[in-house]
């Protein structure tokens, strides 16, 4: 009795539900504070955490990643069974100007370059497969180029959910909370402008007037 009460507890979270089928992807798309408001939106998205990736440089910093061939990326750590690879994808390519090869908006620099970083063939077949997807959907060439994932480093705390932080800071408008002075930043930088311009109702995240 005492045995079989025992394997019966091991079985408990199992029946309680299986686990989450956690997976991460890893987009460059301009901002990454941007990239992190728009995907934080998306259901079946747990968390997206902003850093630098791609370069030779160790230890990146946000005063540093000049000249590094690091690029301004996110990690976003999403629930499979919620919502696919694929779908974070077709999102990411209407998210941003994937035909723009020096930056994004008003970012410019190989920092601010659009690139998908993948982890093992399946993830490259479906990135290669949703840019040709994007770029017959748009009817123009797309440049973002589909990477070997490396080693990824968080980047500084002030970073992270800056969208929504609540210090004051000093912007050109004055002195602005943190979330509003990266609402104008987002509006001055014409980044919803542009990907409506490119993709029009297609563009998930963009803020439509």
């Amino acid at each position: 009795m005492f045995k079989r009460f025992i394997f019966i507890l091991a079985l408990l979270p199992i029946a309680q539900g299986a686990a989450a089928d956690t997976q991460t992807a890893i987009f460059a798309g301009g901002c990454f504070w941007c990239v992190e408001s728009d995907f934080e939106k998306v259901q079946g998205v747990s968390e997206v955490v902003s850093g630098y990736t791609g370069g030779a440089t160790a230890n990146p910093t946000y005063d540093s990643i000049k000249g590094s061939g690091h690029y301004e990326a996110a990690t976003i750590t999403y629930d499979a069974d919620v919502v696919s690879y694929s779908q974070l994808l077709h999102a990411f390519f209407r998210s941003v100007d994937p035909t723009d090869a020096g930056g994004q908006f008003c970012d410019r620099g190989e920092s601010y370059r659009t690139a998908i970083f993948v982890s093992n063939p399946a993830e490259r077949a479906a990135a290669e497969a949703a840019k040709a997807s994007a770029q017959r959907a748009l009817g123009q060439q797309i440049v973002t180029p589909i990477l070997d994932a490396g080693t990824f480093y968080e980047a500084e705390d002030y970073h992270q959910d800056y969208y929504k932080g609540e210090n004051r800071v000093i912007t050109r408008r004055g002195v602005k909370v943190q979330s509003e002075a990266y609402a104008f930043y987002r509006e001055a930088c014409g980044r919803d402008a542009r990907v409506l311009e490119l993709w029009g109702d297609a563009a998930p995240f963009a803020h439509h007037e």
